[in-house]
């Protein structure tokens, strides 16, 4: 008897899709909450504004990264893409991360990574829960 192949099922370029969208809507929850309250109440527009942005710049400078990376061309250097991850555009780093295959393996980037994540959740956690009050009590 003749055996057919069975169709291959087309894989999705990120592995583990469903985990990896639910890691990135609960670490984005906090940040867009409190990015959006502060929009809604009138305070100022520039959390938001500034996620937006720099998530574009940060996603755009890792597909530079990633595809200098595959032609031996000059590459960004990684301070400068913690930094943009820093000043807001860490979602924008993960979506690339993910979605371009860039800066997964290598461990200490990651936990440099991880710390500016943990680190906008602290910001926003003492912010929305805190009134403000424990970064401001010990970083003055």
């Amino acid at each position: 008897m003749e055996q057919r192949a069975q169709p291959r099922r087309r894989q999705s370029p990120v592995q583990h899709l469903r985990l990896k969208l639910c890691v990135f809507v609960v670490v984005c929850a906090l940040p867009l909450f409190g990015a959006l309250s502060l929009l809604a109440r009138g305070v100022s527009a520039l959390p938001a504004e500034a996620y937006a942005v720099m998530s574009a710049l940060t996603f755009f400078l890792y597909w530079r990264d990633k595809r200098q990376a595959l032609t031996a061309g000059w590459r960004t250097p990684e301070k400068l893409l913690h930094g943009a991850e820093l000043l807001g555009g860490w979602p924008g780093a993960l979506l690339a991360q993910q979605s371009l295959r860039h800066k997964t393996r290598k461990v200490s980037y990651q936990v440099v990574f991880w710390l500016i994540v943990v680190l906008h959740q602290v910001f926003w956690i003492d912010r929305l829960l805190m009134g403000g009050r424990f970064l401001s009590r010990h970083l003055y």
